[in-house]
């Protein structure tokens, strides 16, 4: 398994790729991965020699560009074609990558992406999927923000993508799906949810257990949440935002977390997006997982972690037949 790391993604760039991509070969999940760096050889080389230890199974491949947040998305391809980002694309595209992880600009990961990889046969439009913690198990968002102005067909696509996804990189058996929306009843909604409920009503291949509302995602009551892009990315940002105020309210409240308090390590970590490693772009001829350009060393671990999981478990084959007739 090799995995294209955009080692000048992050704000802190080289440093927490760097670290990240050691740190998850220590893990036992990822021991026997690959990781390219893909960035300037001198200074991801100068990052790596302040690393006492490190592990086999790294490799620098040279990109002497980087992609920063002024660059238009739909203009990454062409006038930065030797940037670490794009470079990175580009290996995964020629197989000599399994995978690639970046914490770029979210908006040229995307358009980088789909014009690299090329959607699937039969999607329209490649959702953004991204983890939320519940009092149950994670479940999947999407689409948190790649799609706007989506037709209830794109949504049906959404529901098998985050199925397939769930079963091969969570190991969720038979996911639950559910259509989030402003009530329970059937008839509830616009008409982009009641049309799109119908749909799903009839559709074969997926657990489709009707609408939900936003107080069900916070009880764990699917593992598949569909909706249209403005609103997921809407929930999502509020998500992060009440995770974050709910820490450091805590923090201020008890003070530092120590030994003694090992449970609200535990609730520290389930609010942590940094556990959960980045968000994939789903329905792609390959695996690609966007991360916060903020993301610390830990956050890229993950990160990794889950490409390694998706490209082994043939995700990408396996969504392809979703959506074989």
């Amino acid at each position: 398994m090799r995995i294209a790391l955009d080692a000048m993604g992050t704000d802190t760039a080289p440093a927490a790729e760097v670290a990240g991509a050691i740190g998850a070969l220590r893990d036992s999940a990822t021991q026997d991965v690959e990781i390219i760096l893909v960035g300037d050889e001198d200074l991801v080389r100068a990052e790596l020699a302040r690393h006492d230890d490190v592990p086999e199974g790294i490799r620098v491949h040279h990109a002497p560009d980087r992609v920063t947040v002024e660059d238009s998305p739909a203009s990454v391809l062409r006038r930065k074609p030797n940037s670490s980002m794009v470079v990175g694309l580009k290996l995964h595209k020629a197989g000599e990558a399994d995978a690639f992880v970046s914490a770029g600009s979210t908006g040229a990961v995307m358009a980088s992406s789909l014009f690299t990889l090329r959607p699937l046969s039969g999607v329209d439009r490649p959702p953004v999927g991204t983890l939320l913690p519940t009092a149950g198990e994670l479940c999947l968002l999407l689409d948190a923000g790649a799609n706007i102005g989506c037709k209830p067909g794109h949504l049906v696509q959404f529901a098998h993508l985050g199925s397939t996804y769930m079963r091969d990189v969570m190991g969720r058996k038979n996911p639950r799906v559910g259509l989030l929306n402003i009530g329970e009843e059937p008839g509830k909604g616009d008409e982009l949810t009641i049309e799109t409920y119908d749909l799903l009503t009839r559709e074969t291949g997926l657990n489709f257990i009707g609408n939900i509302e936003g107080r069900d995602i916070i009880r764990g009551e699917c593992d598949v949440i569909v909706c249209d892009g403005f609103v997921g990315n809407i929930l999502l940002k509020f998500y992060e935002s009440v995770a974050g105020y709910i820490v450091q309210l805590l923090k201020a409240e008890i003070g530092p977390v120590g030994d003694s308090n090992s449970g609200l390590e535990r609730v520290f970590r389930v609010l942590d997006y940094a556990e959960y490693g980045g968000a994939p772009l789903l329905g792609l001829g390959g695996v690609s997982i966007i991360c916060h350009g903020g993301s610390p060393p830990k956050a890229i671990h993950n990160a990794l972690v889950v490409a390694a999981r998706a490209g082994r478990s043939g995700l990408v084959q396996h969504s392809a037949e979703e959506f074989q007739t």
